[in-house]
Formats: structure tokens, sequence, C-alpha cells
């Protein structure tokens, strides 16, 4: 069965995060954006809510093939690798909105949340969209979210980008 896809625009993203941002009950005291995903949505709604202390978090998590490569050697390795995250020191007893863009299976963001706690901060989970039809982690779902969808959704941001189609249509460094 092929999975629906969901094509947004700048004007669909503004309405996602006007949605999102009336629903912020607290103050935050920094943010962690999700590479590559939290970017752009941890952006706008940092500059709505005039957060100052905008941080990253970059995980890797092992791709199907080395997972089925696992599975053959009778192990499974599924465990994150945090290839960038920053210093515990700026998140101990701090409010930490985490940002990503979808919440599909929610491995990453509640990977970067327990990462959050476990350096005595107290995180809050926001994406644009969450998908409980893939969720991993029954009834947990993020703190904040605008939408709920089962299709693939297909950002702004993430269409018609990259060397190859700068490229072909002639642009790019010689």
């Amino acid at each position: 069965m092929m999975q629906r896809k969901e094509i947004l625009t700048w004007n669909d993203v503004d309405q996602l995060i006007d949605h999102l941002i009336p629903q912020f009950e607290t103050e935050f005291d920094s943010m962690v954006m999700v590479t590559h995903g939290g970017i752009i949505p941890g952006g706008l709604i940092s500059e709505a809510l005039q957060l100052d202390t905008i941080l990253t978090a970059a995980v890797d998590f092992p791709n199907e093939m080395q997972l089925e490569d696992e599975r053959k050697k009778g192990r499974l390795l599924a465990w994150p690798k945090f290839v960038q995250f920053p210093d515990d020191t700026l998140l101990n007893g701090k409010r930490v909105l985490v940002v990503d863009d979808v919440w599909g299976s929610g491995r990453t963001i509640t990977a970067v949340r327990n990462r959050v706690v476990s350096a005595g901060g107290q995180p809050y989970t926001c994406v644009l969209h969450f998908n409980p039809y893939r969720n991993l982690f029954g009834n947990v779902r993020p703190d904040y979210f605008a939408a709920i969808t089962d299709a693939h959704i297909l950002y702004p941001w993430e269409i018609n980008r990259g060397p190859d189609i700068v490229m072909m249509q002639g642009g790019g460094h010689e």
C-alpha cells in the first residue's frame, strides 16, 4: 500500500505555526532544534516566542540495511548515535522546547527528550505533524503539535532543493 503524500506551501507552514503558538502554556528557557527537520520550524517558533538560547541536536539511527545486517548477525543496534548535542550545563534546570518537523515513529525526538532529561532539563516536545499510526511509543505523544496526519509530508523547504537540482537548473559554482 502506497502512503499518501501531502505537499505543503509556506502559507500552510505559517498556519501550522499560528496554531502551535497559543498552545504554549509555559515560558521556555531554551530550544533544542533537531536537525534537519526541526531547523526551520524551530527558527519560526523561536522568533515568535523571542527565545534567545537556540541549540541543536543531531541524532543518527542505523538505516534499514544496517538493521537487517545486524538481525542476520543476531543482534539489533537501534540505539541512537548523537552526532551533536548541547552540553549538559546548557540544559540543567532549564525548561527546554525540543522541536522537530514530524513525529513519525517518535524515535528521534524521544531520544533527544530523554537526553535533555538526563542532563537535568525539563523537555517539552513540539512538532508540526504527529502521526499516531507510526508512533512506536504507545500513548506517548508530543506535548505540542499542530496537526495529526497519516500522510508523508513534504515541506516547502524540501522541494526542488539540493546541489543536483541547482546544477540541472544551470546554477551552482563553476
